[in-house]
């Protein structure tokens, strides 16, 4: 779910903040979650649209992966109000799920949330600062422009079917701890080499921790030629599993990503999810075409943005995916 913050009229009370978010606290997340974009839905004319609660693993791996980022403010019956969860993977941040209450959005509340948390990640040594929003919705691209915030690609999610491949490669989660420790670091090493700074290995090993998914990895005569992270445990409180959502995905060449798409949709298949999800930065075109040639379908968009004065880099080879959404 992107970013959301709306305008209300309603006088805001006492707010005090930040304080850690924990798992805790994740019943009163959710329910500031979902009223938030629910309104949200409801001001942009889509006035049957409920926004249901995340699954409480899902809320568990955006608390752990934030760490110190995962952020609330409480109002003035101590009540949770507001939240902000930022991530940091290697010198990459971003901001992502945030909302404030429908009741205290216009009052200053939010961009305190926002510049807590930019303030955080500027502090941790981030290069590159930012999140996703809904396109349509002008008065969420207003409010973190006036904050700073600029512009880039749309980020495209696509889904392709699930179905059987030929053969494997490798699934983390399948490998004896030392040799699963072995590969991570060279998931780093190959991420780094593409994307110097950045580094996904947190969320890796998190993932495997909290059995949420797994990560595959493309290896090709001793080299660690791609590999994908992804989740299959439901986003949403009492789903099934419809999608596989892929988090991060690196790759040296866009051929190593249709190989791993292949296994992706494999993986899929047997863990009993319908389909792969992927969000396609808009950087892509050229993958992102050769994607929709091989039956993928366009299901939602998001608008990127960053602060100004840390962009996403631009590179001269290679394939990052880094879903800024949980």
């Amino acid at each position: 779910m992107s970013v959301g913050i709306a305008k209300h009229l309603k006088r805001p009370g006492n707010v005090s903040g930040p304080h850690p978010a924990t798992i805790r606290d994740i019943v009163s997340l959710n329910a500031v979650f979902s009223g938030a974009f629910t309104d949200r839905y409801r001001k942009d004319g889509l006035i049957g649209v409920h926004v249901p609660n995340l699954s409480s693993s899902i809320w568990r791996f955006a608390i752990e992966d934030a760490g110190g980022g995962a952020m609330l403010w409480r109002g003035e019956r101590d009540e949770i109000v507001a939240f902000n969860m930022c991530h940091l993977s290697g010198s990459e941040g971003w901001m992502g799920p945030l909302a404030v209450s429908p009741g205290l959005q216009g009052y200053g509340v939010g961009k305190s949330v926002v510049r807590e948390g930019t303030g955080w990640l500027q502090a941790q040594g981030a290069t590159v600062i930012g999140l996703e929003t809904m396109p349509r919705t002008v008065d969420n691209i207003g409010f973190y422009s006036s904050l700073g915030f600029e512009p880039g690609h749309l980020t495209i999610t696509i889904t392709v079917e699930s179905e059987y491949a030929e053969h494997r490669i490798i699934q983390l989660g399948r490998l004896a701890e030392n040799d699963r420790a072995d590969i991570v670091m060279r998931c780093a090493e190959l991420t780094q080499s593409i994307a110097p700074g950045y580094d996904f290995t947190r969320e890796i090993n998190l993932t495997q921790s909290l059995a949420l998914g797994d990560t595959l990895v493309l290896e090709r005569d001793g080299n660690i030629d791609g590999f994908a992270l992804c989740h299959t445990a439901p986003l949403v409180e009492g789903r099934g599993r419809d999608e596989l959502r892929v988090l991060k995905l690196v790759a040296r060449t866009e051929s190593d990503v249709d190989t791993l798409v292949t296994q992706l949709a494999d993986y899929a298949r047997r863990s009993g999810t319908r389909r792969v999800a992927m969000r396609m930065q808009g950087e892509y075109s050229r993958l992102y075409g050769n994607l929709i040639k091989r039956g993928a379908r366009v299901r939602w968009t998001d608008l990127r943005m960053t602060l100004s004065g840390y962009p996403e880099p631009s590179r001269a080879g290679g394939v990052v995916l880094s879903n800024w959404e949980i």
